[in-house]
């Protein structure tokens, strides 16, 4: 990899990862609960990608997701400061069957929520639920996306990288309900990006031309919800078995692009199963 390639990374970097969230964590105070939920996600997915092939694509998506929950200060004020983390693996099918992409992708994402309206003081819990207690937040979002596509037929440009960054907004909406002489926690998440910088090859640009001879052209893009309407939407129940929690529920992903004169979409429908853990630290 020569110097001009070098630089050209570089330069998608330094737009990436100072979006980050990188608050010095003496601004934090340290949670007495933290709420902690692993679950794994399968279904349907849409992809197009033209720089690619002009075809939409079909198939299955298999996610990992990781999600942490604390209450935190920050500048005297409470907030619920929520930590996630999704890793993708897809197989797409072109219409006709003849060729394939392959996915990988990892998205982080960090919320902090302020509580809108709310029966109490921390976060619902099925060990002493408040009927109708109906818990309302809404934060700011910052993450981060990377990974890639893969066309099995393509030979000059079979692959395409994905790198993004984001600043959104995050609803949350949350109700703990008695049912069957059992305790339940609906939870429903929607998070959308308002503004953000992307990495995209430029229309008939290849990264041989990006990487090993430097010519750059326009390959980092400002993305909002005109070029880039997404959305990322989680409604899930949490339910006791023993003295175990699970959840299960519905993930909606929705990605989609057009820059440079090529389009983007990754359309995702899928069901999540998981295990909620609940940790209480004593002072």
């Amino acid at each position: 990899m020569n110097t001009h390639s070098i630089h050209s990374i570089l330069s998608v970097l330094s737009v990436i990862f100072p979006l980050f969230p990188l608050f010095p964590l003496s601004a934090f105070a340290q949670s007495p609960v933290i709420t902690r939920a692993t679950s794994l996600a399968i279904g349907h997915t849409r992809q197009q990608d033209t720089y690619l092939s002009p075809l939409d694509f079909s198939g299955t998506q298999l996610s990992y997701l990781k999600e942490s929950q604390r209450p935190v200060t920050l500048w005297h004020t409470p907030f619920q400061r929520q930590s996630f983390f999704q890793l993708n693996l897809s197989t797409t099918e072109s219409p006709a069957g003849n060729s394939d992409y392959l996915g990988g992708l990892l998205r982080y994402d960090a919320t902090w929520f302020s509580t809108l309206c709310s029966a109490r003081s921390d976060a619902p819990r099925l060990e002493n639920p408040q009927p109708s207690a109906l818990n309302l937040s809404l934060g700011p979002q910052l993450g981060g996306t990377l990974g890639t596509l893969y066309h099995t037929r393509n030979g000059n440009n079979p692959a395409q990288l994905i790198a993004e960054a984001h600043l959104a907004v995050s609803a949350q909406a949350a109700l703990p309900f008695r049912l069957w002489k059992r305790h339940f926690v609906l939870r429903d998440q929607m998070d959308i990006p308002l503004l953000g910088a992307m990495f995209s090859p430029n229309y008939g640009q290849s990264y041989y031309e990006l990487f090993s001879l430097g010519h750059t052209d326009h390959n980092v893009c400002i993305t909002h919800p005109f070029n880039a309407p997404s959305l990322r939407n989680r409604l899930t129940l949490d339910f006791r078995i023993g003295r175990q929690t699970f959840r299960a529920g519905y993930l909606l992903d929705v990605r989609q692009s057009h820059v440079n004169d090529l389009r983007r979409h990754d359309i995702t429908h899928a069901f999540l199963i998981g295990w909620v853990r609940q940790i209480t630290f004593i002072h």
